[in-house]
């Protein structure tokens, strides 16, 4: 028929010997199956059915199909909203979009493999392998032209594979645990013996699979409909699981509750940002986030160092401003300057004393400045508010310790000389600033 209408019938269909190399493979591959699996495969019934007249372009498809379908009734079965979140990742666009079975349709094929990776739905070796098939498909199948040849082989092989790798592997020990829970979580308020279980739990999971739980746990803490169970729940175990978290995965939730801001999510924005807070965590937050807090941070900071009753109220802003910094001292560029300055001038003390309470937080930020930040600080003496400090005992005492801290950061030619001129300064140190061949040299700068 086809001949006679004038289509064509060259390499359209597979040889019989590969056919029959199929159809003689097939019963031992689908003897691993069993009879309920069996039943409800369609679509390897539709494999085999184009397979054997000779289309297994279209036969790979319906593989693929079969592959596809199976993955999602997994997927299902474990949590979905906790695959949501996985898949949809830092697309808040995407996630919005996901909500019941229905929707894994709209997560295109490596997604959805690259997803049950991550929660271990799929072993690596099983994700590799499933991927050389969905390149396969999209190169050889009936999915798209193409002149690439199929042998009986190739398709009994990936059925087999198919088999082995989704359809009877159970889940791993990890990904177990991790559905429980997800089911403990959503359940009810967890018990002291529940937390210490997972907390244990934690400690045993690789970076891999502790920053996917984390992304988990955060997708359902910032979930719009989430229970105040759920909540409590999370928040008590956000901090045991954070310990175990990766520095770019802290910082993918910084970049998410940037985002989320930017486009007045401000449900989502809350809910991201407590749970930062929560672990001590404004370091992650964008620069541009943490620009606009230090800012915020360093004026109650200098309110509490210039007022009344200053060495009790200095620890909350001081702690907060250490918070923000980070252990790395990693400050936006937009207010390291007064950063510098006001920790610098804090540490110095009033001329009566120094808060004994945020002197630790003081010292361990000056430790934590870079090159450049010691030589902000170095200069403060030209200031006339710091130089007046250095009249008093205290001042010149602490001035000695912000010199012992700076010296081994410095590292430009111009700043080793101003630091030794300074040693060398054998005056009343208020007046250093009057110095002439010291002023010199703290007004120059690097060529």
């Amino acid at each position: 028929m086809l001949a006679e209408v004038g289509l064509p019938v060259e390499r359209l269909f597979v040889p019989v010997e590969e056919r029959r190399t199929l159809v003689t493979t097939l019963p031992g591959v689908l003897r691993r199956l069993d009879s309920v699996v069996l039943g409800r495969s369609h679509y390897i019934s539709k494999m085999i059915a184009a397979a054997t007249v000779g289309l297994f372009d279209a036969a790979l498809n319906y593989l693929w199909d079969e592959l596809v379908s199976e993955l999602r009734r997994r997927v299902a079965g474990f949590d979905l909203k906790y695959f949501f979140d996985i898949a949809a990742g830092a697309n808040t666009d995407l996630r919005k979009g996901l909500k019941g079975e229905e929707d894994l349709a709209k997560l295109d094929d490596a997604k959805l493999l690259t997803a049950a990776l991550a929660i271990g739905l799929l072993t690596d070796t099983g994700y590799q392998r499933l991927d050389h098939i969905r390149f396969m498909r999209n190169h050889a199948s009936a999915a798209h032209p193409n002149q690439v040849s199929l042998t009986g082989l190739d398709l009994a092989t990936w059925l087999q594979i198919c088999i082995m790798e989704v359809i009877n592997t159970p889940p791993d020990t990890v990904t177990a645990n991790t559905g429980r829970l997800l089911a403990n979580i959503k359940a009810a308020a967890l018990e002291q013996a529940a937390i210490e279980a997972a907390a244990a739990f934690f400690d045993q999971l690789p970076h891999e699979r502790a920053a996917t739980l984390a992304n988990g746990l955060f997708g359902l803490y910032t979930d719009p409909t989430r229970t105040v169970i759920v909540a409590d729940n999370v928040r008590i175990l956000w901090p045991k699981l954070w310990p175990f978290v990766t520095e770019e995965t802290r910082n993918s939730f910084g970049l998410r509750h940037a985002r989320a801001s930017a486009s007045a999510e401000t449900s989502f924005a809350t809910a991201a940002r407590e749970l930062i807070e929560l672990v001590h965590g404004s370091s992650y937050l964008t620069p541009e986030v943490r620009a606009v807090d230090m800012s915020d941070a360093l004026d109650v900071l200098d309110a509490a160092h210039t007022g009344f009753n200053n060495f009790y109220n200095e620890l909350a802003p001081a702690r907060r401003v250490a918070e923000l910094a980070g252990d790395q001292g990693d400050v936006p560029e937009s207010i390291r300057s007064r950063y510098v300055r006001t920790i610098t001038g804090c540490f110095l003390g009033n001329g009566y004393g120094v808060s004994s309470a945020a002197a630790f937080h003081y010292e361990k930020m000056l430790k934590a400045f870079s090159p450049g930040d010691a030589g902000i600080a170095l200069r403060l003496f030209m200031d006339p508010p710091i130089s007046s400090v250095l009249s008093s005992n205290v001042g010149r005492e602490q001035w000695a310790e912000v010199m012992d801290i700076l010296e081994p950061k410095l590292t430009s030619t111009r700043d080793r000389n101003l630091m030794q001129a300074i040693r060398g300064f054998s005056g009343a140190l208020q007046q250093m600033r009057l110095d002439t061949r010291i002023k010199k040299l703290a007004a120059s700068k690097e060529p």
